[in-house]
């Protein structure tokens, strides 16, 4: 992991943050950090909302409490143009990617999204990196769900986000794409980007993370170091037992 200066604020900070949908407190009161250079595991049951609080981070949505910071400003109030224009870049449960473009297109719009000319030697390595190469003109919807999952993230990291959030990034991917995406993590955190990471894969994001943050019926329950989490009855019990609750009739939260 890359030390942050001491004296710099964290890359991103969560004060508070709280969400209601109704009579329902899908976030309540959650706080964390992800420092630059750093990976932080965001894991908990079905509903317990996780995707509510990136949807809050990245304002899809507007908290009911509490503050977002980026670089210590806080960003509550801005677009989602200029959430983005920040340096924050985010992936869905549900990829979002232009199926009926190819590869090399699906770079240049989000090249020219965010105002990028210069972008098609970085995106030539990306495609490299990711091993996707031979794919550049295969249109999105010929894809696989992993290859779809690798498009996406090399969309994001070719405008160079200081903070990239990832949802589910493993969800449907074959093996030898999960060990790819994960090779992606760490090399990116070399580079010094704080990284968001939801996943169900509990050995994956262990294997990866610096910190776990672990929530539970919108409240953070738990937040440290892999080897704590592993350890806390309350996250076992939280994990092992959601197996057991009735489905959330209103999604995930």
């Amino acid at each position: 992991m890359a030390a942050a200066s001491s004296s710099s604020p964290p890359r991103l900070a969560v004060r508070g943050l709280t969400k209601r949908f109704g009579g329902l407190l899908a976030v309540n009161g959650c706080s964390f950090e992800v420092e630059a250079g750093s990976v932080v595991g965001l894991i908990g049951p079905n509903g317990s909302g996780k995707s509510t609080v990136f949807n809050l981070i990245t304002n899809l949505l507007h908290a009911d409490g509490g503050e977002v910071l980026h670089d210590g400003v806080p960003i509550g109030g801005l677009s989602l143009h200029k959430v983005a224009r920040r340096g924050i870049g985010r992936t869905f449960q549900e990829v979002k990617i232009f199926r009926e473009l190819d590869v090399w297109e699906n770079l240049g719009l989000a090249a020219l999204g965010r105002g990028l000319t210069d972008w098609q030697d970085r995106a030539t390595s990306l495609m490299a990196d990711f091993k996707f190469s031979h794919l550049k003109h295969e249109t999105g919807e010929n894809l696989s769900i992993g290859q779809q999952r690798l498009l996406e993230v090399a969309m994001q990291l070719l405008v160079q986000p200081g903070l990239l959030l990832l949802d589910e990034p493993l969800a449907g991917v074959h093996p030898v794409v999960r060990d790819t995406i994960a090779d992606i993590i760490r090399d990116q955190r070399r580079q010094g980007r704080a990284i968001l990471l939801i996943e169900h894969d509990m050995r994956f994001v262990m294997d990866l993370s610096d910190r776990v943050v672990v929530m539970d019926h919108g409240e953070k329950i738990a937040d440290g170091p892999p080897s704590e989490i592993r350890a806390n009855e309350q996250v076992i019990e939280a994990l092992l037992g959601a197996s057991h609750r009735p489905s959330d009739q209103q999604g995930e939260h």
